[in-house]
């Protein structure tokens, strides 16, 4: 039986002009993580990343060299709020933005015919099932492997192996904690998942935060 460990990056730059960079918060985050993952003894033959900054530096700060792979980027959250949601409505706080995001994904998701979007949301769990399914084959050898992404990535793969994709997408995703890990397990019966967005490592008030 194997593992595999889904990690959300540590706090990106919200507000800022370079979103993409892990904050300073994000960077402690990230050593916690790396610290915790130490402690459970995990030990990983392979370990991915998306291309984005945000998740690379986190496998960095958290230990890890990983292999960047554009499929387990994050979707585009300005092209789908711009398209399926009030980019008019403008978000000047955390709260502003997730209410804005909800309402957007879940358009996003319901939406049928030719997407207005970059990524259709189809074409989103294609990539993200696509990347998922490579590394858990490697899983299915009794190994550990691991990949750091981003909430809506893990959102999506978590799911999908509840049974019910497009229905619980959003408020597992709304949850999804920076620095979070999520585990499934491949053994005879299939992808089964065993945790989501653990953060007990983080729970001490100062390193928690959603975004």
């Amino acid at each position: 039986m194997g593992a595999i460990y889904l990690i959300r990056h540590g706090q990106a730059s919200f507000g800022a002009e370079n979103y993409d960079a892990l904050s300073d918060l994000g960077g402690e985050q990230a050593r916690a993580t790396g610290a915790e993952l130490r402690k459970r003894g995990a030990v990983f033959s392979n370990v991915a990343s998306g291309t984005l900054l945000r998740q690379r530096d986190t496998a960095r700060h958290a230990g890890y060299e990983p292999v960047a792979d554009p499929r387990w980027n994050e979707y585009d959250f300005t092209d789908v709020i711009e398209h399926h949601g009030d980019p008019s409505a403008g978000y000047g706080d955390k709260a502003s933005f997730q209410r804005i995001l909800d309402d957007a994904l879940a358009r996003w998701i319901t939406f049928r015919g030719p997407s207005p979007a970059a990524e259709a949301w189809s074409d989103f769990t294609a990539r993200v099932d696509d990347a998922f399914s490579d590394l858990a084959r490697e899983a299915n050898s009794g190994r550990s492997v691991a990949a750091f992404t981003s909430g809506g990535v893990i959102a999506a793969i978590a799911a999908r192996a509840l049974g019910s994709r497009d229905h619980i997408f959003v408020p597992l995703h709304r949850v999804s904690s920076n620095g979070g890990i999520t585990k499934l397990i491949s053994g005879r019966s299939g992808i089964s998942l065993v945790s989501y967005n653990e953060h007990g490592h983080l729970d001490d008030g100062r390193l928690f935060s959603y975004r």
